[in-house]
């Protein structure tokens, strides 16, 4: 079975074997990084594109006074800036949530990989733009989005995001972020995001527990935050089904 990265990949052009094959290598040599460690830190130079191939990380910046601001999750899959290599030092850091594997692909094999094929260009330069399509879906989130919105948009993206690289179920899918995370990604307090979460929970709507989230009523969730998933461009060999939303019949 083709790893995340490849599975990613193939949803934004039809790879042939051969672009499967340098994208397998290209990952061949990852390493196991613990919980809680930085890949990179702002003001480092960049040399390689992390990869993330099992785990949770995310980009963050730290503010002078201590706090964290998680500006983008990366699940298995998902992976840096392309075009990394070009900067001369990181502008914010990038640290393991869980335990992860990881392969850093040096930015010059990178720089190869891109060009390798046509199929392979495409791929990389959309899933790029989907990136920050989602940036500007948090943006927005953060400006006009209140509270519970904010909470219900995330869920639903990250659950599609998972569903696009065959690890969500019907329901379900892995979720190993505390209530400490969230509230980073979301500007919200911890407490804040404790209250939203039982509420949703006692109006089964949905449910976050032991790592794994359980969307209980779909088209509740997606009413609460009047979510359009269209900004995540969905696989092209998956398409919309039954709402506009692309998540099936709800309810």
């Amino acid at each position: 079975m083709p790893n995340a990265f490849v599975r990613k990949l193939i949803a934004y052009a039809p790879l042939g074997d051969g672009d499967v094959r340098l994208l397998v290598e290209a990952t061949g040599s990852p390493r196991r990084f613990a919980a809680h460690h930085d890949l990179i830190c702002e003001g480092d130079q960049p040399r390689a594109v992390f990869v993330v191939l099992e785990g949770w990380a995310c980009r963050y910046k730290i503010l002078p006074g201590g706090a964290r601001q998680i500006t983008a999750f990366l699940m298995p899959g998902d992976f840096g800036d392309i075009h990394v290599g070009s900067l001369e030092e990181m502008d914010h850091n990038i640290g393991t949530l869980t335990d992860c594997e990881v392969a850093a692909i040096p930015q010059g094999h990178m720089d190869a990989l891109i060009v390798a094929t046509p199929d392979l260009t495409r791929a990389f330069w959309r899933a790029q733009l989907v990136d920050q399509s989602v940036l500007r879906s948090w943006i927005v989130s953060m400006g006009r989005r209140d509270a519970a919105q904010r909470v219900a948009h995330l869920m639903l993206e990250i659950y599609i995001r998972m569903r696009n690289v065959g690890l969500a179920s019907a329901e379900t899918c892995q979720m190993p972020l505390t209530q400490v995370v969230i509230a980073d990604a979301l500007g919200l307090t911890p407490v804040h995001i404790n209250r939203i979460l039982r509420d949703f929970r006692e109006r089964s709507v949905m449910e976050l527990r032991s790592g794994k989230l359980t969307i209980t009523s779909i088209r509740d969730l997606v009413g609460v935050a009047e979510f359009d998933d269209g900004y995540l461009h969905r696989r092209i060999a998956q398409p919309s089904a039954g709402t506009a939303t692309g998540l099936g019949a709800a309810g």
